[in-house]
């Protein structure tokens, strides 16, 4: 069964928590876990279908003709699968549509260009605006100025450039100029209105009509030069610095001005701006701490304790979401890249990528492999020569027997609002609070996702209506975007679910039951609780939900623990919401503000696959005369003899036993006769080559040992069966056996940590199951 999922996700990138919905509102109930899926619009297809036309939509509610619609011949018209309605194939039509062949699922059109007056209407272009951080340290600005100069080469040819740098004060640079430099300054301790920055620059909307140039944003094949000479003369920010004192950065009023610019000049075009920081906002709008060392940064502690802190960090994330807001829905993108062992405000500052679809890179300097590969890879092209992302997208549900409930992801709600006279068809962006009963963002079934990729992933939430019609419901996913090419894409993608068909079992239900689709919707719906309620109350939902739910579709007998059967479709459930509940995502102890927020925003951006990863690392073990196997995320998996690798999505980290760390130190792989134990030790290193390729951004690579430092990466990440807490003479019995019996299966390493097991967890499930009534 589950392989006939996998073989529906890469036909139609959608993966289902139920595949077979059910029947009424009682048994909706009864599932606990809600109807929902993970959808990739741009998942790539081995053969995509692309039709080079307007897609053909139903007059009534707008959906698009599929292969669930009715076709009559007789007379050239077709019934809707979403609302019924009859309509009229068009008559320019010679021939049926493909959109309704069985195969059609999955469809991209390719929409034309406008023709006025015997001409075609301009390609719109990309726009990259640079927004680049003077604040850092020399040796810093010469790695970051090296990789700026490369990026160019990357751009596609009919993209744009802008460029911004910042410090105490903010330089817009005009590019329109061959012969000289210049730039207009603005104040780093002023928020700035767009008339403001309108009229310093002499700029309006009317620059735009019939030139999509001007002087400062230039078309990159013509601006190259002048760009590379003006990277090459960047110098660090000449302001003096007090002793004990931080750089003075105005990083809001940066953003602010280059979101304005954009939105005068190039409104409803997509775009990304792309800021490249090395430390905290120190001054202006958005500031998160004064320039004193004496003030720390703030922590998660401070954020929850210290009023002072509190005041300060809702005012700069009140101004940068006021201004994620304008920018979502101007269709523009928002890209964060950090160079900086500190923290520099993600925290505050997240809401700009998270609602606009931009990325994050987070490296502790612009000299790491971290960022500059990431960023080389953020802008590589496809074998077409464009780049690997739209831009300015839009995500349109309709559904029949089921209604929207819910959205998680990166995005904003779109609403229309019909009570403007005036202007009815005017677009609304909303911050409205979850209402009771609703999942993440709700209230809406089009949202605003920004810039959009192949890994672009989005967690629909559905409710069934109250009287369900037939026995399928049809879910159509319409996704609009800006194609590199600069044209308009419209990507179809339809989905039939089918009914219950009994009121009373409920085995076809759960027989069809995804427990990897569904782990990764329950996870996205407790992290997106986190951060609008707090961690007690998402810890509250895990347990209660999983609990529930094995409740329902588990065997046993009351008040008996040792009777419980699980079906083998939902076994994976229990251990995969146990490492939710000790990730990252949900715990905040050693993490950083900054770090949380990292963790967060990668993990709402990511597959099924990759999210699973981000929950429950994969741990594979490597031992001489033995094939590599995966083998439990457990202490005792850790033994001697072995060579582990473990993959956090995050990390990735080779971890050698005591006895091959003791070899590698003594060089034995160094020696012509040993040259299968050198060949060994490269293997993880292969592995870990191979997952380099497609992982965006770029992880962190750790080499350690049995004892390292950095070991405790591992360690904090395995369920600890061996911990200090367990009996410490079978313990000290269990490390003589390690040493004597590597083979022994219940070695394994004492983990320092007060967590309590996965066997132990599952006793406490076991217990309030059973009790359940």
């Amino acid at each position: 069964m589950q392989t006939q999922f996998e073989d529906y996700e890469d036909l139609t990138g959608l993966k289902y928590s139920f595949n077979v919905f059910p029947r009424n509102k009682e048994q909706e109930k009864k599932c606990t876990i809600p109807i929902s899926c993970l959808y990739q619009p741009l998942k790539e297809k081995e053969n995509p279908i692309l039709i080079e036309s307007y897609p053909i939509a139903c007059f009534n509610c707008k959906s698009i003709l599929n292969p669930f619609c009715i076709l009559d011949s007789n007379y050239k018209s077709w019934s809707c699968s979403i609302c019924s309605y009859r309509n009229q194939l068009p008559n320019v039509l010679n021939q049926l549509p493909i959109e309704l062949d069985p195969s059609s699922l999955d469809v991209e059109y390719i929409i034309p260009p406008i023709q006025n007056n015997n001409q075609l209407s301009q390609l719109k272009p990309m726009i990259f605006t640079y927004v680049v951080d003077l604040a850092i340290e020399i040796d810093e600005l010469d790695a970051l100025r090296d990789s700026l100069i490369n990026s160019i080469d990357y751009l596609p040819p009919n993209s744009m450039i802008m460029l911004i740098t910042f410090g105490k004060h903010v330089n817009v640079y005009e590019l329109g100029l061959n012969d000289h430099q210049s730039c207009y300054t603005f104040n780093g301790f002023k928020e700035y209105t767009k008339d403001e920055i309108s009229k310093k620059l002499g700029i309006n909307s009317n620059l735009n009509k019939g030139n999509i140039t001007n002087r400062f944003v230039q078309q990159t094949n013509i601006c190259e030069f002048t760009l590379t000479n003006i990277f090459e003369s960047l110098k660090k920010d000449s302001f003096k610095i007090l002793p004990y004192h931080r750089n003075e950065r105005s990083t809001g009023c940066a953003i602010n001005v280059a979101f304005n610019i954009l939105s005068i000049l190039y409104p409803k075009i997509g775009s990304r701006i792309m800021l490249f920081i090395g430390g905290p906002c120190t001054i202006g709008p958005g500031q998160i701490v004064e320039t004193s060392f004496k003030n720390p940064l703030r922590s998660h502690h401070d954020l929850l304790k210290d009023s002072k802190v509190i005041k300060r960090f809702k005012n700069s994330n009140k101004f940068y979401e006021d201004i994620a807001e304008k920018v979502s829905i101007n269709g523009h993108t928002v890209d964060i890249f950090i160079g900086c062992y500190d923290q520099i405000g993600l925290s505050e500052m997240e809401c700009l990528v998270s609602k606009t679809g931009g990325v994050v890179v987070q490296s502790d300097s612009f000299t790491s492999a971290i960022f500059k590969q990431s960023f080389i890879k953020f802008l590589s092209v496809n074998e077409y020569g464009e780049s690997q992302f739209g831009l300015n997208s839009t995500l349109e549900i309709k559904c029949k027997n089921v209604k929207v409930k819910g959205f998680i992801g990166h995005g904003s709600p779109l609403y229309l609002n019909n009570k403007d006279n005036n202007n009815k068809d005017k677009i609304k962006f909303s911050t409205e609070k979850t209402s009771k009963g609703n999942i993440g963002i709700n209230g809406t079934n089009i949202f605003k996702l920004g810039s959009i990729s192949n890994h672009s992933t989005y967690s629909i939430y559905f409710t069934l209506d109250e009287n369900v019609i037939g026995d399928s419901s049809i879910i159509q996913f319409i996704t609009s975007y800006q194609h590199p090419d600069g044209l308009q894409h419209i990507h179809v993608t339809t989905s039939q679910r089918m009914i219950n068909l009994s009121n009373d079992s409920m085995d076809s239900v759960i027989d069809n039951f995804d427990q990897e689709g569904a782990t990764v919707s329950i996870a996205k719906e407790a992290v997106y609780k986190v951060l609008n309620q707090s961690n007690a109350e998402s810890l509250k939902f895990i347990n209660k939900i999983l609990i529930d739910f094995m409740s329902i579709f588990c065997k046993f007998r009351i008040n008996d623990a040792s009777s419980i059967i699980i079906p083998t479709n939902i076994n994976l459930l229990p251990q995969f919401l146990y490492h939710l509940r000790r990730s990252n995502f949900i715990q905040i102890f050693n993490s950083s503000p900054d770090e949380t927020s990292f963790y967060r925003h990668c993990f709402f951006m990511e597959d099924c696959f990759n999210s699973l990863t981000m929950i429950q690392p994969t741990l594979t073990s490597y031992e001489l005369d033995k094939e590599p196997e995966p083998v439990l995320l457990d202490s005792t998996s850790i033994k001697p003899n072995r060579i582990l690798f473990l993959d956090t999505f995050f990390h990735i980290l080779i971890f050698h036993g005591s006895i091959i760390a003791d070899w590698r130190r003594q060089k034995y792989q160094e020696l012509p006769e040993y040259e299968y134990f050198k060949e060994f030790l490269e293997l993880p290193r292969k592995e870990a080559a191979d997952i380099l390729v497609d992982r965006f951004p770029l992880p962190r690579f750790i080499d350690t040992e049995d004892g390292g430092s950095q070991a405790r990466f591992l360690m904090s990440k395995l369920n600890p069966t061996t911990s200090y807490s367990n009996n410490q003479i079978q313990q000290l019995n269990d490390i003589t056996n390690y040493q004597t019996n590597p083979n022994d299966a219940t070695s394994g390493a004492v983990i320092l940590t007060d967590d309590i097991s996965l066997q132990m967890f599952m006793k406490f499930v076991y217990e309030a199951i059973v009790k359940t009534t």
